[in-house]
């Protein structure tokens, strides 16, 4: 007996592993507990969760949680007030736990308060959707809206969508201003910095669009936008190399979303790479939805068009026109395709729905109402204004400065002042730009560089090397320029009062008697016709300001013998109308 007792005390002992006494022991327990709807056990394992781990504000929320799910609202809801009070104010979605249990307790002006709290004051919107929902509930039980004035999760959506309404009416720098303040309160806001550089880029700002651009990249490399708008920079600055992997990578990409194929299937036809465009097009022409935008089946026509695909192209321009029964863009580009069918038309068709820009030029130098207001707010057409104004030869920038006086709005008159210190622009383009300024009612002294040196413009006072700037002299340029409004260019506007300048600062301090201001406004008019090749004659001038032709004869005649007129007639091209030449 003795000895059986030892040996039994000699065997091992069992293995008996202890419990893990902790806040996860009891949170598992109070989940499993949840999951048989065993509401009270939950909660008394809850309770011993936070007894383990009181400075954790999950359990103590948790523990919220299970209570109002048993109807015990004022009890979570003074919970959920502890936790953000004295615990964790960071916990913003206990607002929307409280906003829940008052609704439930039929408290409507509270839930509102503790719901607008949620809405203002969390950034991530993790109950978003939710909270939209009983917004709903709270304007039917209150009878009045809600009195939500931000929603921190959407901070900066409101100000994207007016940046891109901005961008839609060709607003590039208030667009630009509005999309960098964004981008400095939320760096990685991307549609942010994809409009930011496509705003630098119609605003011809390249290497800033460039730069942006990289930035976005930088925040995910995978940003379908931002490829696209890359490949697009990559294109205009000719840099092959890089663009060549990056189309190939757009060659296979699919998309799924009509945002995101719209956007692939426009660059692709940037980039001509005609034949995936018209692959998207037509994609996108089988959506109910947007099977009624005129664009769009130009879209798909110029793709059909560049791939020879004639006949299919022809149909769609038919429906664009049908879709869009007052613009005169079907109709040219129909018209252009038979040059394309009949070998004449070599390059690519324009995506833009828009007339080329040689073409806009010809209907506004024909036409006595100027530029067309809904030309005026197309960005398409802005954009190659600012284009132009950067980037063209000078005759054109000629004209856009001229087309710019036209639309004559905050975003032109920055483009403008802008011009005006560009150190490697044409003096006398700048001085075309100083004028429309003028005439579009800038009155503020003006920054300028002219001659290579900085200088300032100011109000009131025609641009001049002159000591003194006369009152009179100043009538006789009102006197002209209030008769010749309509009937001359901007650009001959100006030329007049070049002449005006150049007669004074050569006879100066010699100025003759200016008795009658119209007898030399009529003087320079007449002259400034002659010099851009209009038929006009001393009578005809005489009569529309009111006095006589031997007046308008001497005047301009001196005029001519101070500044040599035949010469300046001859240095642009000229020819003197044949009815009376000078002597």
């Amino acid at each position: 007996m003795k000895g059986k007792k030892r040996a039994a005390t000699a065997e091992p002992k069992t293995k008996i592993i202890p419990i893990q006494w902790d806040a996860t022991f009891f949170f598992e327990r109070a989940v499993r507990s949840l999951d048989r709807y065993h509401y009270d056990k939950a909660l008394k394992y809850f309770r011993r969760a936070v007894e383990y781990e009181p400075e954790n504000p999950v359990n103590h929320c948790n523990m919220a949680g299970i209570l109002s799910e048993m109807g015990n609202y004022e009890e979570s809801n003074k919970i959920l007030h502890w936790i953000v009070d004295e615990l964790d104010p960071t916990m913003t979605e206990c607002h929307f736990y409280m906003a829940n249990n008052y609704a439930n307790m039929e408290q409507y002006e509270a839930a509102e308060g503790a719901l607008v709290h949620y809405l203002e004051e969390d950034a991530d919107g993790q109950y978003l959707d939710e909270a939209e929902e009983m917004m709903e509930l709270l304007d039917y039980e209150l009878e009045r809206p809600t009195r939500v004035t931000s929603i921190k999760a959407r901070e900066g959506l409101f100000e994207h969508d007016q940046a891109r309404t901005l961008l839609e009416e060709g607003k590039f720098t208030e667009a630009v201003r509005l999309l960098e303040d964004i981008i400095a309160a939320q760096p990685e806001f991307l549609a942010a910095r994809n409009n930011l550089a496509l705003a630098y880029y119609y605003m011809g700002l390249f290497d800033k669009a460039m730069e942006t651009i990289h930035e976005a990249l930088d925040i995910d490399a995978g940003n379908l936008h931002a490829l696209c708008n890359l490949a697009i920079f990559y294109q205009h600055a000719e840099d092959e190399e890089s663009l060549a992997p990056l189309v190939e990578l757009l060659r296979k990409t699919a998309p799924f979303h009509e945002e995101h194929v719209f956007k692939l299937a426009t660059t692709m036809g940037i980039l001509g790479e005609h034949e995936a465009a018209y692959r998207h097009f037509l994609r996108l022409l089988r959506d109910p939805d947007l099977n009624q935008d005129p664009c769009l089946y130009h879209y798909a026509a110029v793709a059909a068009c560049n791939i020879g695909r004639f006949h299919e192209a022809e149909r769609l321009w038919r429906q664009t026109a049908k879709l869009d029964p007052k613009s005169n863009i079907p109709r040219y580009y129909m018209e252009q395709l038979e040059l394309v069918k009949q070998g004449q038309h070599k390059s690519a068709v324009s995506y833009h729905y828009h007339l080329p820009f040689e073409e806009q030029f010809k209907l506004w130098e024909n036409s006595s109402d100027g530029l067309p207001d809904h030309l005026k707010r197309d960005p398409l057409v802005r954009s190659s204004f600012f284009w132009a104004l950067r980037h063209g030869d000078r005759n054109t920038k000629l004209q856009v400065i001229q087309a710019l006086g036209m639309i004559a709005d905050n975003e032109v008159k920055d483009a403008l002042r802008a011009f005006l210190i560009e150190p490697g622009e044409d003096d006398y383009l700048k001085r075309i730009a100083i004028f429309v300024l003028r005439t579009i009612d800038v009155q503020e002294p003006l920054q300028a560089i002219l001659e290579g040196k900085e200088t300032v413009i100011e109000p009131n006072r025609v641009p001049s090397r002159l000591p003194v700037w006369e009152a009179k002299w100043q009538e006789v340029v009102e006197a002209a320029l209030s008769r010749m409004n309509k009937r001359y260019d901007l650009i001959q506007q100006h030329d007049l009062m070049t002449l005006w300048v150049e007669f004074l600062s050569r006879v100066y301090p010699d100025v003759p008697k200016l008795s009658k201001v119209e007898g030399w406004a009529a003087a320079l008019e007449y002259l400034t016709a002659k010099m851009h090749r209009r038929t006009i004659s001393y009578h005809e001038v005489s009569v529309r300001y009111g006095t006589s032709i031997a007046t308008v004869s001497k005047n301009a005649k001196r005029i001519d013998q101070v500044c040599g007129i035949k010469e300046k007639m001859r240095s642009i091209n000229s020819v003197f109308a044949p009815d009376e030449p000078l002597e």
